[in-house]
């Protein structure tokens, strides 16, 4: 059975683009931890990111810090924090979170719900200061 994310990437199921290329993605999450948090996810259906193609991995990561670099200029934020949990979804995954301090790094304080024009708004920056 497809992920979750699997369906997303193939348009069964809504997400919010930012950046897509021909290994991976990158959609904002409708359960954010700060505001402008979003996942980078290679389009290839694995689990863990320990299991991922060298290549693939290198790439991800790098699409990962073009992305921080923009949120840093868009949301001025302090820092961008990464971090791959692996828990959630069965398919490999990067959250890149804007931060000021460790708290907002928590997922404790992920949101139940999200205003999505202000998601669509955001990852419409985002996407622009990527450009």
């Amino acid at each position: 059975m497809a992920s979750v994310f699997t369906r997303i990437i193939a348009g069964e199921l809504p997400g919010t683009f930012v950046y897509t290329d021909d290994v991976c993605v990158a959609f904002m999450t409708i359960n954010p931890i700060s505001r402008g948090h979003l996942l980078v996810v290679p389009r290839m259906e694995i689990d863990q990111w320990t299991d991922l193609l060298d290549d693939v991995s290198q790439h991800c990561f790098g699409v990962a810090k073009r992305i921080a670099d923009a949120q840093k200029r868009v949301l001025d934020c302090d820092r961008v924090a990464l971090i791959i949990a692996g828990f959630e979804v069965p398919h490999c995954h990067l959250h890149v979170i804007p931060a000021t301090t460790i708290a907002d790094v928590s997922f404790d304080n992920a949101a139940s719900s999200v205003d999505f024009e202000d998601l669509a708004a955001v990852a419409a920056s985002i996407s622009a200061a990527l450009s």
